[in-house]
């Protein structure tokens, strides 16, 4: 974003000088009232150079799925009238607006965060958490790789609506540098107190500054709360909206951050903290964590393999595998399960080392061993949520499939990555 220049007041570009939010009563499948309602509060604000202001979540049409891919067709419209106004304004942009995604036989869409300048967009957030009782999760798939947006102010991050209560999402971006946490959404009247609480405490126990925007109005028998808010990093609210259609914008003093971060350091402390052995269970000791976790509505996801000689391939696919759910559950071929199918030269790596390497993987949640030749007893204990395997696997010839699939569960296959192999990697050192 070249076109912003550094004011007098701003010795660098580590925080925009203004924060501010355009909130709207968002209309359904209305896109040019809602960037006129745009352009009219933009009019009002007056925003100086160098300001960050936010639009609330899907602020062209709302939750419009029965046109949402017409209106993400016009996604790229909207993007160029944004760019527009930041030209005029020499001002940033960001809302969330549908993103088609286009993958080999699959189109989807996620709920995006746009970060707009007058070059254009400069990055992304994808929301990460759908909210399934406006079912969201019908029609969006979440975003992954959460990370902040490289600015002319340094990093910043972002979250959209739901978001907001995982608090791990801010951490994580606030802690790779950004001092500033925007919030697009469309937040319910009901729960007001509780979204104006959950600002003021990410702004805290993140040292940050937060720049939300909420839509207001109302859409069938809900409620938008508005009070659209920027809050300081010690958790004062510098700016709020009511209940309507308005505008407000706050200064972000430098001097508000680096007070509070002198004090005390809280954003950068990121210790690891947990024992990664601790995740390799038996049986009974992973029934018993499972039953924990089925009680705080977590969903189970569980592969299986020899996992002798640990690579790419293996990462990618498990890595995958842990997105279709809250938790994964990999189970491991003891060294004598492997032998009766591999024969007296496998495993390569014992039982404790492959479950170890296993374990320190931040994809897996929970490594357990099996002795049988397959994993069906194990499966039928645990009843997955989620059943996986490599898409090389038909689904009526995978281990446990009829019995998840009776319970109610899922099976999912996986496309392998490369040609990767162990008895290939095996081959390759013994010719070496």
């Amino acid at each position: 974003m070249k076109y912003l220049k550094n004011p007098k007041n701003q010795t660098d570009f580590s925080l925009p000088v203004f924060g501010g939010f355009l909130q709207i009563d968002v209309l359904s499948d209305a896109p040019d009232k809602n960037l006129a309602r745009v352009r009219d509060l933009l009019v009002r604000l007056a925003p100086p150079p160098n300001a960050l202001i936010v639009l609330p979540e899907l602020w062209s049409a709302g939750f419009f799925y029965e046109g949402l891919a017409a209106q993400a067709a016009l996604t790229g419209e909207m993007l160029a009238a944004l760019a527009e106004l930041a030209v005029r304004y020499q001002i940033c942009l960001a809302g969330s607006l549908p993103e088609k995604l286009v993958k080999p036989g699959r189109i989807s869409y996620c709920n995006t965060l746009y970060f707009s300048g007058p070059d254009g967009v400069l990055g992304v957030y994808r929301k990460q958490q759908l909210f399934a009782p406006m079912e969201e999760n019908r029609y969006f798939q979440p975003g992954d790789t959460p990370l902040p947006v490289s600015t002319p102010w340094g990093l910043i991050g972002g979250l959209v609506c739901f978001d907001l209560r995982f608090p791990e999402l801010a951490r994580e971006q606030l802690a790779r540098g950004a001092k500033v946490l925007v919030v697009s959404a469309q937040w319910p009247a009901a729960r007001q107190d509780q979204w104006r609480i959950l600002l003021q405490a990410r702004a805290i126990e993140n040292q940050a500054f937060v720049i939300a925007c909420n839509r207001c109005g109302i859409t069938g028998d809900t409620v938008f709360a508005g009070h659209s808010m920027v809050v300081a990093p010690n958790g004062m609210v510098l700016a709020e909206a009511g209940e309507g259609e308005e505008c407000g914008r706050a200064e972000l003093d430098r001097s508000l951050l680096s007070d509070v971060r002198a004090a005390f350091q809280t954003t950068g402390k990121t210790p690891y903290l947990f024992q990664d052995q601790e995740k390799i269970c038996e049986l009974d000791r992973l029934q018993e964590k499972i039953a924990c976790y089925q009680e705080a509505g977590r969903k189970m996801v569980f592969t299986n393999g020899c996992f002798d000689i640990l690579h790419e391939g293996h990462v990618t696919y498990l890595e995958a595998a842990r997105r279709e759910g809250d938790y994964l559950v990999v189970g491991l071929n003891s060294d004598e399960s492997i032998r009766a199918i591999k024969g007296p030269d496998r495993p390569v790596n014992s039982e404790t080392s492959r479950a170890r390497l296993l374990a320190a993987l931040g994809c897996v949640d929970h490594v357990v061993l099996f002795g049988e030749e397959t994993p069906h007893r194990l499966i039928t204990t645990l009843m997955p949520d989620v059943l996986i395997k490599g898409a090389d696997w038909p689904v009526e010839q995978i281990v446990g499939a009829k019995e998840v699939l009776a319970a109610g569960g899922e099976v999912k296959t996986i496309e392998l990555v490369g040609d990767f192999s162990t008895t290939g990697l095996i081959k390759k050192i013994r010719k070496l």
